[in-house]
């Protein structure tokens, strides 16, 4: 059996306003399929809708993992199946330390009670994938962070966590070109090592050259407007999407 993400006529609406207007997206484990758009056409929406944000209501459609229809499922019982979502400005938690927030996430997912030892040692091994100093993991979760290692941290969380799906939302915002490069090669990395199948979220292209998308598509207004393979990103980088959806209706 094909393991998959399925969306099906998806609609969303926060405070009756319709934010996605019908969508249909598949993917497959093992896959990356990238979703790009411009500010305020839906994209983190979807994001947290897949994840199961009780902010958004869903008015029609479903969200279908292996086979199993989760619309209705709680955010807890979604990740313990398998989804993960990397958020586009993650939260800065005072007073809890990386190493502590990763550790209970890790313990109550999988249902384990890892000891503290044998956690670090993982943690280490993840934080040297990602170039990520020691220091971190005595430090409060994204408290003081710049916006690469604010990154750095949610690729960390992806790496212990070893999901099926992960939902990427702007991953290569507010990162500089170093920072980009290494967090690629670390999604590359674990994408390999799990089969993991991605939904990356971005406006650019720049992301894209590191991490290969297997489709492109082009979300406008809460709607797909356009297809493609990854040469689709590279006339969007080009043209822009106004442009690109001109000479597409013509």
């Amino acid at each position: 059996m094909t393991e998959e993400l399925i969306i099906e006529d998806l609609h969303v609406s926060l405070e009756d306003k319709e934010i996605i207007k019908g969508i249909n997206l598949k993917i497959k484990r093992g896959e990356v399929v990238a979703l790009m758009g411009p500010n305020g056409s839906g994209k983190s929406t979807l994001g947290n809708v897949l994840m199961g944000s009780p902010k958004y209501t869903v008015t029609k459609g479903k969200i279908i993992l292996n086979n199993e229809d989760i619309t209705s499922a709680k955010t807890e019982d979604r990740a313990r199946k398998g989804l993960f979502l990397s958020f586009q400005y993650p939260a800065e938690i005072s007073g809890v330390t990386l190493t502590n927030f990763l550790r209970t996430a890790y313990n109550t997912l999988k249902n384990v009670n890892v000891s503290v030892i044998d956690f670090y040692k993982m943690l280490k091994e993840k934080m040297s994938m990602l170039k990520m100093d020691d220091s971190f993991s005595r430090r409060y979760l994204n408290e003081g962070f710049s916006g690469g290692e604010k990154k750095k941290a949610e690729i960390l969380q992806l790496a212990i966590l070893e999901p099926k799906f992960a939902i990427l939302d702007e991953t290569d915002s507010g990162t500089d070109i170093d920072s980009l490069k290494i967090i690629a090669e670390g999604i590359n990395q674990i994408k390999k090592n799990l089969n993991m199948g991605i939904l990356l979220i971005t406006h650019y292209n720049r992301i894209l050259q590191y991490i290969k998308p297997n489709h492109v598509h082009v979300f406008v207004d809460g709607q797909i407007k356009k297809s493609g393979s990854h040469e689709l990103a590279v006339e969007l980088e080009s043209k822009g999407y106004e442009k690109l959806l001109q000479v597409s209706e013509n």
